[in-house]
Order: structure tokens, then C-alpha cells, then sequence
């Protein structure tokens, strides 16, 4: 899986920029069109006039901040500021067409090594300046916005070299910073991969794979990336951490999962070290037809527990079949299932699943429908920017559960969705993460704006997790818990868990400067 090169240049107010914009099937803009009240929206306010406040950082801070990076690499002009102001959520994204940003970090600080990074949280925990580490900027549930008056954003990208490779151990010492595409480029040169593809590979960065979990389109053949790490290096107020020195270990807890998912509550991470695989020599992929969502749910769950298990194994339910069929302009009914094999030697794998999966009823679609998925898995976002230009309110949400309460998750949250929002809307949604035991279940949701589509979103929101809750199911699975989810991340893991929490967190910083208001309840 080599999907090397640089990453591509972030937009302002969308996704991407418009060199790579997608734009909606004609067929899509139809159907939205017959079922949705739309009024495309005024062009967005650019990056040069939206409103960002004067940097009132104190100025013996920004000297000695100065004298640690470099004048050069203290960035406090309106448009940096206003970049690293917040993540990429659709309430993000609409605030930004609007030209608000309403809580800029008062500089970015961008820091060329560990020690850097030290000083850096040295000097601000001296001052009470607030800390947000800052990766790609993909955040969807407001892992960005702090609730700290004051606050600067340490952007890693200097932190972008592979450090070191063993390639008779598989592993890869990468630096936090180091992007996505680059850190497959330059594993390939050395005939290996990450096999960590998820939607926000084109932007996001290795830091932030570990400091919120991340999962890729891959993981039923590679793993989550959680799975793939071995060690951490984390600068923290208190002091450096290194965790993990060997394959496995008996000795004590494994602290590594402490920092893992931590959403840089605890420490930033300045470097991981990641388990590798040889690129795989071959890659298929192929579509699938089952008559119900129950009878895909079915085949999936035998592949992910009794195998032969697939590198890719998507499953839609059949609204998502249904509009995905739209832009494809072929029309089967029932649910798609996508299947993806890498490998040295992927025939017999393939030919095996096929037999488990015709023999829970799937009917075999050829290879066109994985092909399309393939060339297409990236669209989704830059898709939710053309919604976002013809007037639609687009938004993700995404959870786990068991196999055996899986369906009652898929129908409850879909209903809270649909009831939230009674003028309408459409509610799709896929299984992409499987494992032994459940699965993962991702929504999106396209409807109205309304007159006021942030507080409409916020209710509709709200009204999922509250049936995520009731399900038994988990509030995240890979998008993270930020501030958007801290409310039922503390009703989740109880008061002794959130207790032993903030304990961790007042002893690594004492000056509770690591990005407040994320994460820790």
C-alpha cells in the first residue's frame, strides 16, 4: 500500500482547497433537491477578512518564546492564527465561513525538536499559558478549542523526519510530526508500510494517529494504529516520558495506553515508534450485494471472527446503498459490502471469503464497485464541502458496540437522529472497523441548515450520544473524545475512572496548561 507524497494544502473554509474540490453527481443534487429545503449560502469569507482578534500574548512571553524557537518560528500574524484556531467539523467549518474565529491561540509556536517542545511547555506552564498541540488539524469534535482565555498552538510539522528504521524488528521510529503521505513515501523507499489509512490520511500526522486512537480503512487486515504502536517519547510539564522498550512486557501496567488517546491532556507526543509490514505485493478489492443490513451483519461478523479475515471490509446499510447507487447510477436494492485483500498472495484469501460470503447470501458485484471505493475513499469530506456550498448541513458521528447489540445501536441512534430533526433528513450509515467481538458503526447526516444549524446540530447531536449511552455502545470509536464528547466520555468510564484522571493529569501538569477543557471531565 505505497500512498506516498506530500500532503496536499489545506483549505480555509472547507476541507480542501478548490484545486481538489469534488463536485455532487447531478443525480445527487436531484434527489437532495426533491427531499431537502436548500438555498446555496453566500461565498464564504476569506481567510484575509475574517475576524481575528490582536495577539495579547504578554510580550516578556513572546521574547522568551522567541529566544527558545527563533523570532521565525513564532508566528502571531491573523492568518496563522486563525489556521490553528480549530479542527474540521462541519460547525467548525461554517464558523470559519463566516469569517468567525472565535478563540485564535494567541501565537503558533513551531518548534524543531523534543527539546524545543520542553521549553516550550517550560515557559508556559511558568506563565499560565495555555498548550493545544497541534498535527494536521482534523479534529471533528473540538479537540482545537480550549476553554483557556489565552492559549498557543504548538504546531509539530518540523517535527518530520523518520528517525529510525530496524528492519529485522519491523519497526519505525517517526516523528510526530511527520504527515501522513510523507511517512508512507518514505517507508516505501525502505519496501514497507503502515497500512493506517483513514479518511484524514491526506492531512493528518503521526502525532495525532496516536493521540486520539485513530483507526484506518485497513484495520481489519493492519490493525488500529493503537495496535501498532510499540513506544512513545511525550514532553510533558513534569518532565520527558518514554514508554514501551520491548514487543510485550509483564512489567507493571502498560503505560503506553495512558498517553495513547490522550488528545495532548497529558503530554505531547514528540515521536512514536510503530510496528511496520513489507508492502504488500498484490491488492484486491471487489463489491458485494446482501438483501438486508442484518444478513451483511451476518456474513461480517462471521469473516472478522471465524475468517478468513479481509485487509478492507466495509459494510453500508441500505439508505447509504441507496444514495451511494445514485452517484453510480446502478441501482441493485439491499446493502453493499466492499472487500479488500493485500498481501503476498491474496487469491486464496479472496476465494475463501467469497465461499463464507455466498453462503450467507451475498451475491458477488466483481471487482468495479472496489475499484470505485478505492479510487473514491478519500471523496467523502471534500463531498461534505460541495453539501456545505449548495446549502446542506452534512456532519458525521460515529460509535462501537458489540456484535450482539450492534443492530439496536443502528436503528436507536438513526432514530434519534430522524426524530431530532422532523423536517427531515437523511441518516446513512457503514460498518468499517470489525473485530472479533463487535464493530465499529459510522453515520452521516445530511439535512436543512435551518436559521440557526449549529444549535440545530448540537440538539440532533446530543440526541445520538444520548442513544449511543442507552445502547451500551461507546461514545467514540475513532473520531476522539475533544470537548464535543466529554460530557458522556465522564458517564461512560464512571466518577472513580474520571477521578484516577485528573489525578494523572494534575501530576503531569500541574499547571493544567495542556489543552484545558479536552477530554478530562
Amino acid at each position: 500500500m505505497n500512498m506516498g507524497g506530500e500532503a496536499p494544502t489545506v483549505g480555509w473554509a472547507r476541507w480542501g482547497t478548490t484545486r481538489n474540490a469534488r463536485a455532487l453527481p447531478d443525480t445527487a443534487s436531484t434527489l437532495l433537491a426533491r427531499i431537502l429545503d436548500l438555498t446555496p449560502p453566500p461565498p464564504a469569507v476569506p481567510l484575509a477578512e475574517a475576524a481575528v482578534p490582536d495577539c495579547e500574548l504578554d510580550g516578556a512571553v513572546l521574547d522568551a518564546l522567541r529566544r527558545a524557537l527563533g523570532a521565525e518560528h513564532v508566528l502571531t500574524a491573523p492568518a496563522a492564527r486563525a489556521r490553528h484556531a480549530s479542527g474540521m467539523s462541519t460547525p467548525d467549518l461554517l464558523r470559519r465561513r463566516q469569517g468567525r474565529v472565535p478563540a485564535p491561540p494567541q501565537a503558533v509556536l513551531c518548534p524543531a525538536d523534543h527539546a524545543e517542545v520542553m521549553s516550550i511547555l517550560d515557559l508556559c506552564s511558568r506563565s499560565g499559558v495555555a498548550v493545544v498541540p497541534f498535527g494536521g488539524g482534523t479534529s471533528v469534535v473540538g479537540g482545537l478549542t480550549p476553554t483557556a482565555a489565552h492559549h498557543v498552538a504548538v504546531d509539530l510539522s518540523r517535527l518530520d523526519d523518520v528517525v529510525a528504521i530496524d528492519p529485522l524488528s519491523r519497526t519505525a521510529t517517526l516523528q510526530a510530526g511527520l504527515s501522513a503521505p510523507r511517512a508512507a513515501e518514505l517507508l516505501a523507499e525502505h519496501g514497507f508500510t503502515l497500512g493506517h489509512v483513514p479518511q484524514s490520511f491526506e492531512y493528518a500526522t503521526i502525532g495525532g494517529f496516536a493521540a486520539t486512537r485513530s483507526s484506518g480503512q485497513a484495520s481489519a487486515g493492519y490493525g488500529r494504529f493503537d495496535d501498532m504502536v510499540m513506544a512513545l517519547t511525550i514532553a510533558t510539564p513534569r518532565g520527558t516520558v518514554r514508554v514501551g522498550r520491548a514487543p510485550a512486557s509483564a512489567a507493571g501496567p502498560d503505560l503506553r495506553q495512558l498517553f495513547l488517546g490522550s488528545e495532548g491532556t497529558l503530554g505531547v507526543i514528540t515521536d512514536v515508534t510503530v510496528r511496520i509490514r513489507p508492502l504488500p505485493a498484490e491488492s484486491h478489492y471487489e463489491g458485494w450485494r446482501f438483501p438486508s443490513f442484518a444478513d451483511g451483519l451476518h456474513a461480517v461478523r462471521r469473516l472478522a471472527q471465524d475468517g478468513p479475515r479481509p485487509t478492507v471490509l466495509r459494510l453500508s446499510d441500505e439508505v447509504e446503498t441507496a444514495i451511494g447507487a445514485t452517484g453510480s447510477g446502478r441501482s441493485d436494492g439491499g446493502c453493499q459490502l466492499i472487500a479488500g485483500y493485500e498481501g503476498a498472495d491474496v487469491r486464496p484469501t479472496v476465494d475463501a471469503a467469497a465461499g463464507v460470503l455466498t453462503a450467507h447470501g451475498g451475491v458477488p458485484l466483481g471487482e468495479e464497485p472496489g475499484r470505485q471505493w478505492a479510487r473514491h475513499r478519500f471523496d467523502a469530506p471534500y463531498l461534505r464541502d460541495a453539501l456545505l456550498d449548495a446549502g446542506a448541513f452534512a456532519e458525521t458521528l460515529e460509535t462501537a458496540a458489540y456484535w450482539s447489540a450492534l443492530p439496536a445501536v443502528h436503528d436507536g441512534v438513526r432514530q434519534a437522529i430522524i426524530d431530532a430533526l422532523p423536517d427531515g433528513a437523511l441518516v446513512l450509515a457503514h460498518v468499517s472497523h470489525v473485530y472479533e467481538t463487535g464493530a465499529s458503526l459510522y453515520f452521516t447526516v445530511i439535512c436543512s441548515p435551518g436559521p440557526d444549524p449549529l444549535d440545530r446540530w448540537r440538539r440532533a447531536k446530543a440526541a445520538a450520544s444520548d442513544a449511543i449511552a442507552a445502547a451500551g455502545a461507546t461514545i467514540s470509536h475513532h473520531h476522539g473524545v475533544g470537548a464535543d464528547h466529554r460530557a458522556w466520555y465522564a458517564a461512560e468510564i464512571g466518577d472513580v475512572a474520571v477521578d484516577l484522571l485528573r489525578a494523572v493529569k494534575q501530576h503531569l501538569d500541574p499547571a493544567g496548561i495542556l489543552n484545558p477543557g479536552i477530554l478530562v471531565p
